[in-house]
């Protein structure tokens, strides 16, 4: 015996669920595309920072530091996460400084200036 295949029939004109329907023809008239804002610590911002890539002790991997953040402990944390979240990175606190994975020099940058911070020194 064979099977039988099922006949065609009319089948929906567009799938099910379209998770991507309400972005086509984005923007809309009257609309203007905003580039996402900047995580914004609600905290004080610190006088400087320091941008710098290190490669020792890790591995051959490299890594880029924020540093003379002079935050306390909890303050970094948050700065931490909003820049790791910013840069879609991994990273965390280390001894006071800022660590996120990778060279992310020019980007780290480019995010403290639109935060405010008024002095920016990359090394």
């Amino acid at each position: 015996m064979t099977r039988r295949r099922p006949e065609p029939g009319p089948g929906p004109a567009r799938p099910f669920n379209d998770a991507f329907a309400p972005l086509r023809g984005w923007p809309r008239e009257g609309q203007e595309r905003r580039a996402a804002p900047a995580a914004a610590p609600a905290d004080p911002l610190p006088p400087r920072a320091v941008v710098r890539l290190e490669r020792k002790g890790r591995g051959g991997k490299e890594a880029t530091v924020v540093e003379k953040l002079e935050l306390d402990p909890a303050t970094l944390d948050r700065w931490a996460d909003a820049l790791k979240r910013a840069l879609g990175c991994g990273g965390g606190v280390e001894g006071g400084a800022v660590v996120v994975q990778g060279d992310q020099r020019d980007r780290v940058v480019r995010w403290l200036k639109e935060l405010g911070v008024k002095k920016v020194v990359r090394g």
